[in-house]
């Protein structure tokens, strides 16, 4: 299975979901586009996780968006690094 996630950081704070997907739908098919909220505030976190159909898709993107303005914020996009599961730390798992 191919990992056609993208994590994009230095968002500004007014960015929506919307309009991330707008900006990447430009490169390819978005199956999502999701900003990171802070748990205790409900405030963006400056990054996300937006997520493409394709290998070739995701390319283009980075290609064409990494270190580009939007919303007067320079980007970082690039691939997502599947994270590794931790040990839950809940009672009971001793």
């Amino acid at each position: 299975m191919q990992h056609n996630t993208l994590f994009v950081t230095n968002l500004s704070s007014s960015t929506t979901d919307w309009e991330l997907s707008g900006l990447f739908e430009k490169h390819g098919n978005v199956l999502s586009a999701r900003i990171a909220i802070e748990r205790q505030t409900g405030r963006p976190r400056g990054f996300a996780f937006v997520e493409m159909s394709t290998r070739e898709s995701v390319e283009d993107a980075i290609r064409a968006l990494d270190n580009t303005k939007f919303n007067g914020r320079t980007l970082h996009v690039a691939v997502s690094e599947q994270r590794q599961r931790r040990p839950s730390t809940a009672y009971g798992n001793w």
